[in-house]
């Protein structure tokens, strides 16, 4: 994707239609970025363009319900779902596809690549998710969703929202980026993506035995898995990534210091930097 070439349409499952953004040539081997819950596909602005140049066909579509891509008509974004796109996606772009999943990304992902029917890939690597997140992380995660439900009144204060819920990173240099994370709705900016999701999300982070149903499916993907975790994630903790690692034979770990949930927001060079050895080494 070239400077101001425009997003492309995909088929989700059941015929959804999702936005994305390509960069990289054609005949490249192809890389799916998926973004976490709340976010859209410019969580990756900065990272696709760096991993195309790479060699990479690098593709980071909105997620169903989020940025552009339509909505579930029911209001329905249970995981099954999402990893249904996902398997879609990776059937559309063929010769097996890395996929890197953030967060709900990569919960989609894993579940795709490793329940039947699995998606064929080359390589999973998970950004800041396991088995199971820190409960109280995951409960920050919602409290923030649900803040503002009528909105902002201008983008400046969307920004400074954001940089109160994240005190460790940088406040950002152009607070207008964050309009790409935002619609209009009326004369106020709400945030771009379907308020239903929330409905899926409370009371659904961590359901009985899914914790055991995500490391069934990461020991059956059958190809290397690498867990990306923040060095200061209050999601994924030490031990959770470590009994991960323990329970999962194909996976390996790396921390991105400094970086909390949102590795690739907080520390873009940094999680470069220690993906790039994962894929080279699968490339």
């Amino acid at each position: 994707m070239t400077a101001g070439a425009p997003p492309r349409r995909f088929l989700g499952h059941d015929g959804i239609l999702l936005t994305a953004d390509v960069w990289g040539e054609a005949s490249s081997p192809p890389l799916l970025l998926l973004h976490g819950g709340g976010q859209t596909r410019h969580a990756w602005d900065r990272t696709g363009p760096r991993l195309a140049a790479l060699g990479w066909r690098v593709v980071a579509p909105d997620l169903r319900g989020h940025g552009t891509s339509q909505w579930s008509a029911d209001g329905d974004y249970d995981l099954e779902l999402l990893a249904g796109d996902v398997r879609a996606l990776v059937t559309e772009l063929g010769d097996r596809p890395v996929l890197v999943g953030a967060s709900l990304g990569g919960l989609s992902a894993l579940l795709a690549a490793g329940e039947a029917p699995g998606a064929a890939i080359r390589a999973l690597a998970l950004v800041d998710v396991a088995h199971r997140p820190d409960p109280r992380g995951a409960h920050r995660i919602v409290e923030f969703m649900r803040q503002r439900p009528d909105g902002f009144a201008s983008v400046e204060e969307a920004a400074a929202a954001v940089s109160a819920y994240l005190p460790h990173r940088p406040p950002p240099e152009d607070p207008d980026r964050i309009r790409n994370n935002l619609r209009r709705h009326g004369d106020r900016w709400v945030w771009h993506w379907d308020p239903r999701i929330l409905d899926n999300f409370e009371g659904r982070m961590d359901p009985p035995g899914m914790a055991q149903r995500l490391l069934r499916a990461a020991r059956h993907t059958e190809v290397p898995v690498l867990l990306v975790r923040g060095g200061i994630s209050d999601v994924v903790r030490d031990d959770i990534a470590t009994e991960f690692c323990d329970e999962v034979p194909n996976a390996r770990r790396v921390d991105v210091a400094d970086a909390g949930h949102m590795v690739a927001g907080d520390r873009n060079e940094h999680f470069i930097d220690a993906i790039i050895p994962f894929l080279k080494g699968i490339q």
